[in-house]
């Protein structure tokens, strides 16, 4: 499995978080990730001296080059969206679920199928862009309405379209507010 690949196959797995927040609670979820950062950032530590199993392998095979703590923002992007939206579960998980089954489409389709690159950012390309929106409105439709789905979807592509090179603050925080707007205004 190519590197990327597998990258978004962990980035997609933070679906987890989404379980958690159903079945428990905002709380739990958000001590899970802080948990989860704080024991990663142990393990990169030690994994510096010697290679620590499992991880070393998962490490070599997922890093990207200058990205040390790409994770982390990745965490951040999740806590501050489970805070943000405490309010609305429904609307966390669903801009939670745009952020992870979105950006990582976007990735696989964008750099296996994508030729034309964005006018706007030559790094994005209209596959990927479009593999974001349909597989995030898919993942935002098993959480809410087809409007506020379809709102999030997209002001989540945009977002990511958009974006420099880490989206993984603006994304999920963006689609959330958006959705939320739908649902309380509309």
């Amino acid at each position: 499995m190519e590197k990327e690949n597998f990258r978004q196959l962990i980035h997609a797995s933070g679906i987890f978080i989404v379980f958690v927040n159903i079945f428990l609670s905002p709380i739990i979820a958000i001590l899970t990730c802080i948990a989860i950062v704080l024991i990663v950032e142990a393990i990169f530590r030690i994994d510096e001296n010697r290679k620590v199993f499992f991880f070393s392998f998962i490490l070599r095979k997922c890093k990207r080059k200058n990205d040390e703590r790409g994770f982390v923002y990745f965490f951040i992007g999740i806590i501050l969206t489970l805070y943000l939206f405490k309010f609305n579960i429904a609307i966390a998980n669903a801009a939670i679920l745009i952020f992870l089954l979105g950006d990582s489409a976007s990735t696989i389709f964008g750099k296996k199928f994508g030729k034309r690159p964005l006018p706007f950012n030559e790094r994005k390309t209209l596959v990927g862009t479009s593999a974001f929106f349909i597989v995030a409105l898919v993942g935002a439709l098993t959480q809410l309405p087809l409007i506020p789905a379809l709102v999030g979807a997209l002001c989540g592509a945009i977002t990511e379209a958009y974006s420099p090179i880490d989206d993984n603050i603006p994304i999920p925080v963006i689609a959330g507010i958006a959705m939320s707007l739908v649902v309380y205004l509309i």
